[in-house]
């Protein structure tokens, strides 16, 4: 079978629509349906059903949803291996959000090009989303990432528990809706965040990216909520304080990776990544 009809399959899937299936995968709709009618005749049954709201799997399609997924993994784990450099004897892909590559990231790959060197690195930068999609239809192997939702057939694995702390550049601590940056670190932190401050509903300045709002903050003063770690150095140096009890919330870092995946995958990343946390505690 070709595996763009597993591609497409699981797209829909995941999207829960045709139309949102092309958009991701850079197609027409009518590319789109074509292949989903050549993948129901391959297999004998339907196995979408389309609605308004989008489509849904039937009865087969939700038996076929997991043999989907085990063919895209096996076929980009074959095509990985068999594309090995000379010298190396695996390769491991590894993703990790945007934030994480300064500092942890980078210790990783110079931590795995020291104690590692027969194993190839396959590295990529995204979003939360767009990873935990790749590691779930197997052409990612493992990835870091900020309090991750829960899937299906991931795993979780607490890496480090970290906090976001308020700071501010204002010499008497004030934070207010005229010079506060929301940093938007997702689903869970918006909705404490909501919870604990309502009258900073709407702030002067909203940024989805912790570096960017950092350099902004920088830049040209205010308050907002950073990665104790990231942002410690610049209270010792006294460029910003933190706000007295304004409460803190959690920010975990996680490993994910498929219930599938070969343990001798998986090893390689978690000794480095927590060799590489340990080093820097």
């Amino acid at each position: 079978m070709d595996i763009g009809l597993a591609k497409t399959f699981i797209e829909i899937v995941a999207t829960g629509s045709f139309v949102g299936a092309a958009e991701r995968l850079h197609l027409t709709q009518t590319a789109v349906s074509a292949r989903v009618r050549l993948l129901e005749e391959q297999v004998g049954r339907r196995l979408f059903v389309r609605n308004r709201a989008g489509a849904r799997l039937t009865p087969a399609g939700e038996r076929f949803a997991h043999y989907a997924t085990a063919l895209v993994q096996i076929w980009e784990r074959a095509r990985q291996q068999i594309a090995l450099p000379p010298g190396r004897e695996n390769l491991i892909g590894l993703g990790g959000e945007f934030s994480l590559w300064s500092p942890l990231l980078a210790d990783w790959m110079l931590w795995m090009h020291e104690h590692q060197p027969q194993v190839a690195i396959r590295a990529e930068v995204g979003g939360a989303a767009q990873l935990l999609d790749r590691v779930q239809e197997g052409s990612l192997d493992v990835a870091v990432l900020y309090s991750p939702p829960p899937r299906p057939e991931l795993v979780l694995e607490l890496l480090v528990e970290e906090k976001l702390v308020l700071v501010t550049t204002a010499e008497d601590g004030a934070v207010g809706p005229d010079n506060y940056i929301f940093v938007d670190w997702g689903e869970p932190f918006r909705t404490s965040h909501a919870t604990a401050f309502p009258e900073l509903s709407r702030p002067a300045v909203s940024i989805s990216l912790g570096p960017l709002a950092l350099s902004h903050l920088l830049a040209v003063g205010g308050a907002g909520y950073f990665r104790r770690a990231v942002i410690w150095p610049y209270v010792e140096s006294g460029q910003v304080r933190l706000v007295e009890r304004a409460p803190e919330f959690a920010y975990s870092v996680y490993l994910v990776y498929s219930t599938r995946s070969a343990a001798d995958l998986i090893a390689p990343a978690r000794e480095g990544l927590r060799a590489c946390l340990a080093r820097a505690a």
